[in-house]
């Protein structure tokens, strides 16, 4: 899983997102892209700018315009044998800083991240997640 940087994660299981009608991944055999599909549409319907659900070697991921900044999403999901149906999930949220940024300490991924706080709630509200954790550690 890629965990570079600094990341917001939110884990949990949910049955909602069918990882079989998935697009294959091609560089690795891991679900994400129907999470993601899900969630690029929440976001959008908030006036965010996503882009489309791009394989990774560590799942899918999505670009993310906010409040003037830039935020790559990914997701994971491994099916739950202990529960058959669920997806145990990973949503990792990054935000893009320059070399200059990172540098002086500036704009850092904060713990209110606004968006951050908007895929939790989403999440908790719509996702039909259980056992949701959410890890905001700088």
């Amino acid at each position: 899983t890629y965990h570079a940087g600094v990341a917001h994660l939110i884990t949990f299981r949910s049955a909602r997102f069918d990882i079989a009608t998935e697009t294959p991944n091609p560089i690795n055999p891991i679900a994400g892209e129907s999470l993601l599909r899900w969630l690029g549409e929440q976001l959008r319907e908030s006036r965010f700018a996503v882009t489309t659900p791009q394989p990774e070697d560590w799942g899918w991921f999505i670009g993310v315009e906010a409040d003037g900044a830039s935020y790559l999403v990914g997701a994971s999901g491994e099916a739950d044998d202990a529960a058959p149906g669920h997806v145990g999930w990973t949503i990792q949220i990054h935000k893009h800083r320059s070399l200059k940024q990172k540098l002086m300490g500036a704009n850092k991924l904060a713990p209110d991240d606004r968006l951050s706080a908007l895929v939790e709630r989403l999440v908790r509200q719509d996702a039909g997640a259980l056992d949701v954790e959410v890890d905001r550690k700088a």
